[in-house]
């Protein structure tokens, strides 16, 4: 049986990848500040990012998803809060890094998170994953997660990053929150909602981590988006009618800036984003189109 070792496997990624892995193939360790006794094919491991200490028997292990880092959108970005946002994601991964390299192991494969934060307000402009970096916080924060990511390249065979793009669940991220007025009909988009958003159904994006770990694949970036990024407001009309109909209204982007401060970016930054590395080897998209993707959530509950 491979062993798998899932850094952040208590948030919604992290939870819906371990719920999909097949039982009979893998056996899970999971990271986590707060063990508890372990439960069918998943064990529990302790960690402390800032004492810098990790179980060494999680390290037992043939690949890695890492998955850690405090919620961009969680909390208004003060300067503590952005410390906070690129330290649980650099510290955490240095500390698998250096850990592994102290007990002269190494993974089969290695995925990393990042976020398609990384190219920053860019517009209309198609966005692979070989194009620039934008010039803001958001990108600054991807760009040191992703340099950290890298290092992970000394204790892995293959070593892979996927850039998560907005991810679609009834159990928490975006969705929920959008559904929050869908009692009153009534779904809003943000500003004049020309902006693009790169949405991925929680079921793909947990699938593509788990499809690098058994076909790497050639690349070693990979945009963890649906094929088709769509306006905020053509986003907005088709989450609306997955569920269930009523009127689509702006929310304006003044009211944003003043109730979020800087980080109203999340919201009315344009990331076209395409899976140009996925689409060329050819992925299996489940849930390619935003209505039905939209339905099969509310239908599933997941």
């Amino acid at each position: 049986m491979k062993t798998i070792l899932i850094a952040g496997g208590s948030g919604l990624v992290g939870t819906r990848i371990t719920e999909l892995l097949d039982p009979n193939e893998y056996h899970i360790n999971i990271l986590t500040r707060s063990p508890r006794p372990p439960k069918g094919n998943i064990t529990y491991h302790e960690w402390d990012i800032e004492k810098g200490t990790i179980d060494d028997h999680a390290l037992d292990a043939d690949y890695l998803i890492n998955l850690t880092g405090a919620g961009i959108a969680d909390a208004r970005w003060t300067n503590s809060r952005k410390e906070l946002l690129i330290d649980s994601r650099v510290n955490s991964t240095l500390l698998i890094q250096s850990a592994m390299k102290k007990a002269k192991r190494k993974f089969k494969v290695a995925v990393s998170a990042s976020a398609i934060g990384y190219y920053g307000e860019q517009g209309d402009n198609i966005l692979d994953e070989s194009s620039n970096p934008g010039d803001e916080f958001l990108s600054t924060c991807c760009m040191l997660w992703e340099d950290a990511s890298n290092k992970l390249q000394e204790v892995a065979d293959q070593n892979k990053i996927l850039r998560v793009g907005v991810v679609l669940s009834t159990k928490g991220g975006a969705l929920p929150k959008i559904l929050m007025t869908k009692a009153i009909r009534v779904f809003n988009y943000f500003g004049n909602g020309k902006q693009y958003y790169s949405w991925i159904h929680i079921d793909d994006i947990s699938r593509m981590f788990i499809s690098l770990l058994s076909a790497p694949g050639e690349h070693s970036i990979y945009n963890g988006v649906a094929p088709r990024p769509l306006t905020n407001k053509k986003f907005t009309e088709e989450v609306r009618d997955g569920a269930g109909g009523g009127l689509v209204l702006p929310a304006p982007a003044f009211g944003l800036r003043i109730a979020l401060g800087e980080m109203a970016k999340v919201v009315l930054n344009s990331n076209r984003v395409v899976p140009k590395n996925f689409t060329s080897e050819e992925f299996n998209f489940e849930h390619p189109d935003l209505t039905e993707a939209v339905k099969d959530l509310l239908v599933k509950g997941i």
